[in-house]
């Protein structure tokens, strides 16, 4: 009977050690069919995922090249702004004139300042301006304005009797009725040629 006993322990030690073996076998199978039954979802979402994240990217570049390009249309707009309004306080009356002929040499110094590459080398905008005011002096109001033979304008005469800047928002109701009359009686002087 110990015999028997004997034998019963080895064919028992043998088959748990085989169930132990085709345990993990399962188990290690059963992962493996998982993985490749996760693989191609997985797989399916890492595209998807690098396929977002890079339209993320190129929209991210559009967004700072569009932002570029409206910093840089801002700042031009701004030094042509800067350009109109030296001009105007230098005199010029043909302003878009002569805009037009200084615009691209006037250009912004990385420190913000603007300037003009001049004869002298760099030079201040209002400098650059001052100087082409005085080189084209045909941009500039007539200096004389009469001479042998001249009359003066209706607009001339008209323009001393009031000024615009006595038009105001409740200002007194006979004073508005005097000018609307200079203004009707400039106007007609004009269209009859006086």
């Amino acid at each position: 009977m110990e015999e028997q006993v004997k034998e019963t322990k080895s064919e028992v030690e043998i088959p748990e050690t085989n169930i132990r073996s085709l345990i993990h076998q399962a188990i290690q199978e059963f992962i493996e069919a998982e993985r490749s039954r996760a693989e191609p979802v997985l797989k399916t979402e890492l595209a998807e995922e690098r396929r977002r994240r890079e339209q993320l990217e190129r929209r991210v570049n559009e967004l700072v090249q569009e932002n570029e390009r409206s910093r840089r249309k801002a700042e031009e707009t701004e030094r042509y702004a800067a350009i109109r309004d030296e001009l105007v306080r230098l005199g010029v009356t043909k302003v878009e004139l002569g805009f037009k002929a200084v615009k691209d040499d006037i250009y912004r110094t990385p420190d913000g300042r603007l300037v003009a590459r001049g004869p002298d080398g760099e030079v201040s905008m209002q400098e650059y301006l001052a100087r082409f005011a005085r080189e084209n002096p045909e941009l500039l109001p007539a200096r004389v304005g009469g001479g042998s033979g001249a009359s003066s304008s209706p607009a001339e005469s008209f323009s001393g009797r009031f000024s615009l800047d006595r038009i105001k928002p409740g200002m007194d109701r006979e004073e508005l009725d005097r000018i609307r009359k200079e203004i009707a009686q400039a106007i007609s002087q004009v269209y009859r040629g006086e």
